[in-house]
């Protein structure tokens, strides 16, 4: 964070909820409030091999540090720049013998920068590590081992020749990772690829309905305003998904971060009748409703076997049997309906039958439209995957008009400057301003000439085959915040 971008907020106690921060003057939808690199961040185990170690973008072929053999980079800059931070991991990795997990490594490069630096406030930083929230206390019994496991191993890892910290502090440090650690995406933001700890951001407290958003962009994290911010305004963040019952997401909150959500949403239960929303016209019974809800719940872990099983016609077929039950009985705002039509919309498309998933794709894009914030970057990403499904399908109109509602969203949740933006990419590489171009040139030609239009489209449909989305994935969308679910 910038010394200007530090005037911009101010550490205050937000009633109910510990520290938080607030805005010291007004702000207007895509403004970013402050950017920050992150204290100390890993790539997760799972892509050390295929993410760049210190820009965390994708590679097809990176350069291997030739000591330790761990750590992947784009090329020499970015194993210059990561040296200061690698240094100390590559001898203690050669001198243990075997790489340790995610939260070891990322502990230890905290440790690394605390015994350099000291442990105060460091330059750019309105709170230090060693003041952030831990909330080890409030661990239960299996986090508890999980803890006492991860230090044991961190003991054998650390240098003998490093500082030596208290297992109170060595402890402290896991937990602010527990609770602090911030996904990191990667360069498209469709996958998350690590975490890390930013000091700033987390003083940010949450709410189901916030003013900001954080992306990760270039390096570092902008937390961005999705709307008029007033001064003296507190700034919040939703550190989960949004799409569901307030019942739930409060649960969820306690579970994952340890606190009772007092925000507007939940006290009011605001668009929960949305989200179970039922038919009008005849208004089924409880009764059905309830069987309905176990029905869909049921389908639903069928089809997550299916597609981790790779069976994607299986999954198609699940979706369709349930959305055909559902119909007479769910609104199309219910989240069990529209956790269906994301799903089968998505799998359509990458089965390449894009009129089918153009069909359900709209119906999702519906529904969200009347759940989310306006502003909301997942709205944004599902409106953009919808546009494209679209447009495949030879929805010119419907497609065009979707690429231009997510491009509006994107420019506030993203900015322009992010490759999402720019690219406009999905699950396969289209270059932004040459779809929207394509799409409003397609959609000149479209109007002057429909049967033409097809004529043309078809051919070249047939000469190159296309895909709109890679294999779908049991993944979630990249979340917020890194948390064990």
């Amino acid at each position: 964070m910038t010394i200007g971008e530090m005037e911009n907020v101010e550490v205050f106690t937000a009633e109910g909820k510990g520290r938080g921060l607030k805005a010291t003057k007004e702000f207007c939808a895509a403004d970013i409030i402050f950017a920050e690199r992150a204290y100390s961040a890993v790539v997760f185990d799972s892509l050390v091999n295929v993410v760049c170690h210190t820009c965390f973008k994708r590679q097809e072929k990176l350069h291997r540090c030739g000591q330790c053999k761990f750590a992947h980079y784009c090329d020499r800059t970015c194993q210059k720049d990561a040296w200061l931070n690698h240094k100390n991991e590559c001898s203690a990795i050669k001198r243990y013998g075997k790489v340790p997990n995610e939260n070891i490594r990322l502990a230890a490069r905290i440790m690394w920068r605390v015994e350099r630096e000291g442990s105060g406030l460091t330059e750019g930083c309105l709170v230090s590590v060693d003041d952030l929230q831990n909330h080890v206390e409030h661990f239960g019994e299996e986090e508890q081992k999980e803890l006492r496991l991860d230090v044991d191993t961190f003991l054998q890892y650390w240098p003998p020749q490093s500082q030596q910290f208290s297992m109170q502090y060595i402890s402290h440090i896991f937990g602010v990772i527990n609770c602090n650690g911030f996904t990191l995406s990667d360069q498209r933001g469709l996958q998350a690829v690590g975490v890390g700890v930013f000091p700033n951001l987390a003083l940010v407290n949450h709410d189901c309905w916030p003013n900001c958003t954080v992306i990760f962009n270039n390096g570092k994290i902008e937390l961005r305003a999705l709307g008029k911010i007033s001064e003296g305004e507190e700034l919040t963040v939703s550190y989960i998904d949004f799409l569901n019952i307030s019942e739930e997401r409060k649960k969820q909150l306690k579970r994952q971060y340890y606190f009772d959500c007092t925000c507007e949403h939940c006290q009011k239960g605001l668009k929960d009748d949305l989200f179970l929303g039922v038919k009008d016209d005849p208004k089924p019974s409880q009764e059905v409703v309830k069987e309905m809800i176990q029905f869909s719940k049921d389908t639903l872990e069928k089809i997550d076997k299916a597609r981790s099983e790779g069976l994607y016609h299986e999954v198609v077929k699940l979706c369709r049997e349930c959305l055909q039950k559902q119909e007479p009985v769910f609104a199309d705002t219910n989240i069990y309906t529209l956790r269906l039509l994301s799903i089968v919309s998505e799998v359509l498309s990458y089965l390449q039958a894009f009129e089918e998933a153009s069909h359900y794709a709209r119906r999702m894009v519906d529904g969200y439209m009347k759940l989310y914030h306006p502003n909301n970057a997942q709205l944004g990403m599902a409106i953009m995957r919808a546009g494209l499904t679209n447009w495949h399908a030879g929805n010119i109109e419907v497609g065009h008009g979707m690429i231009c509602k997510a491009y509006a969203i994107l420019l506030v949740t993203h900015g322009p400057s992010h490759p999402i933006t720019k690219d406009l990419e999905t699950f396969d590489p289209q270059w932004m301003s040459a779809m929207r171009m394509q799409t409003e040139m397609e959609l000149r030609m479209f109007r002057q000439n429909e049967f033409m239009y097809h004529k043309m489209r078809e051919a070249a449909l047939n000469n190159q085959p296309m895909q709109v989305m890679a294999e779908p994935s049991n993944e979630p969308a990249p979340a917020l915040f890194h948390k064990k679910q």
